[in-house]
């Protein structure tokens, strides 16, 4: 017997009895949610599952290979109908990996067709291609992981593409969503996604991110953007501009906020319908232009009290090319500190200034610290982020030498990271 997405079933396995709704599932395996919100996966022929109610609605075909198409309006395509062409780009991280039962450990091991495979629905929504550009955890990813992916996204667009996913893990998604928005103006939506659990886990995210970021990915938001769950619960995911986003959790779902603005929207994983808060540039408005260069030897570091200053000393004698510090409040550090600023903009190297509260906007001119600060030449980093200050300030010197020209370019809103009035 077939059973098709939506459709609510009894498993029963080994004495016990799962409930839930069918899921996107594997060829050969049945996926259901259930009333708790977890998913649960089982071998088709390892269990007796029983029918409780048929979801009419649904014409998705069966598990077992049927053919007819789900459409959804506004998103999805009709049958017949040429659907967008899609690259997803896979760089490895929690969406691509599954526990490697030797260790207990989750490694990366799915490839981008691995990802189709698990989640059929995708190919509804467009034909997809699937590149594997890297299989690491994210804690890998540097400069020139960054420079490889965004040539492989330009290269995609080039061949046509209508719109790229890059799976990556998401502990530093968003330092490669920030370099992507620098390196890359992009006339079609370059998405990011990932999972907070692995794809083998009963609790994992990673099919409804993967089915909200296809529904961005041929939509009209032609930026780079970071799509993941809005919620713990399975309703709809947040799409979250490329500069303005960070993890906030160590582990739930929703982990990922917009920082200091709205998100730039929403998708409703039931009705597939995309809702938008705050502008955004437009599938065409603008061509397709990739500028490439990263300076590698550029640091952010963490003011602490009682912290020393000859830490600055040690990026200077190494001949780091560019600073974030990490300050309090408004900006700032100790008055201990601003003879080391001082030196460090004296040998050439632009000092950026953020703060560690992440809300808000930096201003070093209310207290006479952060007056000292700028006249010893640091930069105000306005509302953005540290580590999108830091990838922001590794861009600028791969374009730049001239010292006046990259302090400039620090100080402009060049890719939406920094806001005309902070977001209350």
């Amino acid at each position: 017997m077939e059973f098709k997405q939506g459709d609510r079933v009894r498993i029963e396995k080994n004495g016990t009895v799962y409930e839930g709704k069918v899921m996107p599932s594997m060829e050969g395996y049945i996926t259901i949610k259930m009333n708790s919100g977890y998913n649960a996966g089982f071998s088709m022929d390892k269990v007796k599952i029983t029918l409780l109610e048929s979801n009419g609605e649904n014409t998705n075909g069966g598990l077992n290979g049927g053919k007819e198409s789900k459409t959804v309006e506004g998103n999805i395509q009709k049958p017949g109908k040429k659907l967008p062409k899609v690259a997803i780009l896979s760089t490895g991280g929690t969406i691509a990996s599954k526990i490697d039962y030797r260790t207990g450990a989750v490694t990366s091991q799915f490839t981008a067709d691995d990802i189709l495979a698990a989640i059929p629905e995708l190919r509804e929504i467009a034909d997809f291609k699937g590149r594997v550009i890297s299989s690491i955890l994210s804690e890998n990813m540097d400069s020139e992981s960054w420079q490889n992916l965004a040539r492989a996204v330009v290269e995609e667009i080039e061949a046509g593409a209508d719109g790229v996913i890059v799976t990556h893990g998401t502990d530093t998604m968003m330092y490669t969503a920030a370099a992507l928005s620098f390196m890359i103006e992009t006339p079609v939506p370059i998405v990011l996604v990932g999972s907070q659990r692995s794809a083998d886990r009963p609790s994992s995210d990673n099919a409804m991110n993967a089915i909200c970021a296809a529904l961005v990915a041929v939509s009209d938001i032609a930026e780079v953007s970071v799509v993941m769950h809005g919620t713990t619960s399975d309703n709809f995911c947040e799409i979250h501009r490329g500069t303005k986003v960070r993890k906030m959790h160590t582990s739930r779902r929703d982990a990922f906020k917009s920082i200091n603005s709205l998100p730039i929207g929403t998708v409703d994983y039931d009705t597939r319908e995309i809702t938008t808060f705050i502008d955004y540039i437009k599938r065409g408005e603008r061509p397709l232009k990739f500028k490439p260069g990263m300076e590698p030897k550029c640091a952010l570091v963490k003011f602490t009290p009682g912290s020393g200053p000859e830490i600055l000393d040690h990026y200077i004698d190494k001949g780091y090319r560019g600073l974030v510090l990490e300050g309090t409040g408004l900006g700032h550090v100790s008055t201990k500190w601003i003879p080391k600023i001082r030196k460090a903009t004296d040998a050439k190297m632009p000092v950026i200034i953020t703060s560690q509260c992440l809300n808000g906007r930096i201003c070093d001119r209310v207290y006479d610290t952060g007056r000292d600060m700028l006249k010893a030449g640091a930069i105000e980093g306005e509302d953005t982020l540290p580590e999108t200050a830091l990838v922001k300030l590794m861009w600028v010197l791969g374009q730049t030498s001239e010292l006046d020209e990259a302090i400039e370019m620090l100080r402009e809103d060049l890719s939406g990271e920094i806001t005309k009035c902070c977001f209350k």
